[in-house]
């Protein structure tokens, strides 16, 4: 078994405790230290491990932190599969063994080295650095850390593929002092300032475990996740079709709450999308049951499963080195659809979220509409859609609404609270 922590400072606490209770359960225990979320999953893999413990609360304040558990084929346990582990806890005396027979520990030492090496692997690295010589200016990124794991990986990258790179909140510090750890355009206003005065050709910035990421384009308006995942699809799918290099896997998964521009680019190049409920294990155990080219969702998480099945934030922001290489990333922006969206929530407890999904439901197969009911109901229509689902951790039903403009966004979302409400 595999373990990896972040920054925070009630880290080794809990890897200590970890650590503890796979050794007494007789597990050979390989600690890889502080690393990134990605880093650790790609490391299942590497490494021939039977599982993965990653200690990390990922973008969520630094009080906060958990237990990320993965299997021994990089997939992220889910909480319906948690729940057979839980099971085990009620009987702890079972998974003991022996005093002689009690694991030992062993630290690896290089993990983001092997994940760098990695992904310099599957990006035109020649392409890169080609560009940067010949060029009077060096691509220039300002990398906003967050103070988070990408400190120790994201600079070095950029770095050996021969960029310019300035950074924020570059040290690491488990209190994330210099903004909030989630990557969102309110908590990374200075990077979008540093963009604009620093002339770079883009900003980039991770959570605190390294799985999220967003863009700041060179103009300094803010790429939200959503068309993060849409241009890593672009990119290669255009890719492939310039090489005349047909791909075996061409499906692309998301989760139901990721904006239609996915789908929309996914069939451009003539590629099915297939949604899964919302959160990284279900997009991990669809892409396990049936091949893809690729997963995310609209946080900014993206899976390349050539690499491993981590939502990977440094091969993305790899990826983006890669496409600037051909044009600017405002550039890249225009090929995408723009869409507006429409986000609220409604108090409800349990049984009035359930009934409140189930009218949405029935008014969906009444009226013969087109939708997926795998987490809540999600509505596709002609150039939008609209979902209705319960919150899984608080007494709210969720409506997320989009269309191609403001107005029609609002309209939407307005019926569908009414049909909800019944």
């Amino acid at each position: 078994m595999l373990i990896g922590r972040d920054f925070r400072i009630s880290g080794p606490v809990l890897r200590d405790s970890v650590e503890a209770g796979l050794a007494s359960a007789g597990c050979e225990i390989i600690d890889l230290g502080v690393v990134s979320s990605p880093t650790a999953e790609f490391m299942v893999k590497k490494l021939g491990a039977d599982g993965l413990i990653i200690i990390t609360a990922s973008h969520n304040p630094p009080e906060w932190n958990a237990l990320k558990v993965v299997d021994g084929k990089g997939t992220a346990v889910s909480k319906e599969r948690g729940e057979d582990i839980e099971k085990l806890m009620e009987k702890p005396k079972s998974a003991l063994v022996s005093w002689e027979r009690i694991g030992k520990t062993k630290k690896y030492e290089r993990a983001s080295e092997d994940h760098i090496e990695a992904i310099m692997g599957f990006v035109d690295v020649a392409k890169i650095r080609a560009r940067n010589q010949n060029q009077k200016q060096k691509l220039k990124f300002i990398l906003d850390c967050g103070n988070g794991t990408a400190c120790i990986i994201a600079p070095q990258l950029f770095e050996r593929l021969g960029c310019d790179v300035m950074t924020l909140n570059g040290h690491p510090d488990g209190r994330f002092p210099g903004r909030p750890s989630e990557p969102s355009e309110a908590n990374v206003k200075d990077l979008i300032a540093a963009v604009k005065t620093g002339k770079a050709d883009a900003g980039i910035a991770w959570d605190g475990d390294g799985d999220r990421v967003i863009f700041v384009d060179e103009k300094g308006n803010y790429v939200i996740g959503d068309k993060v995942f849409a241009l890593c699809i672009l990119w290669e799918m255009e890719k492939a079709t310039k090489q005349k290099k047909p791909r075996p896997e061409s499906d692309i998964v998301t989760t139901v709450a990721t904006s239609k521009v996915v789908e929309d680019i996914a069939s451009r190049f003539g590629s099915k999308t297939r949604y899964t409920a919302i959160g990284a294990p279900a997009l991990c155990e669809e892409m396990a049951k049936k091949p893809a080219l690729m997963g995310g969702e609209e946080v900014g998480g993206v899976i390349f499963p050539e690499l491993s099945m981590a939502k990977d934030g440094f091969m993305v922001a790899a990826k983006l080195a890669e496409g600037l290489c051909e044009k600017p990333l405002s550039a890249w922006l225009k090929e995408l659809p723009i869409y507006y969206n429409v986000k609220r929530k409604i108090e409800a407890d349990t049984s009035k979220k359930k009934e409140m999904v189930s009218r949405v439901l029935a008014h969906a197969k009444k009226n013969k509409l087109q939708f997926v009911d795998v987490d809540g109901v999600r509505v596709n229509l002609k150039d939008s859609w609209v979902i209705v689902r319960a919150s899984g951790t608080e007494d709210y039903v969720r409506i997320f609404a989009e269309a191609k403009s403001k107005d029609e966004a609002e309209k939407l979302a307005n019926e569908y609270e009414r049909i909800a409400n019944g």
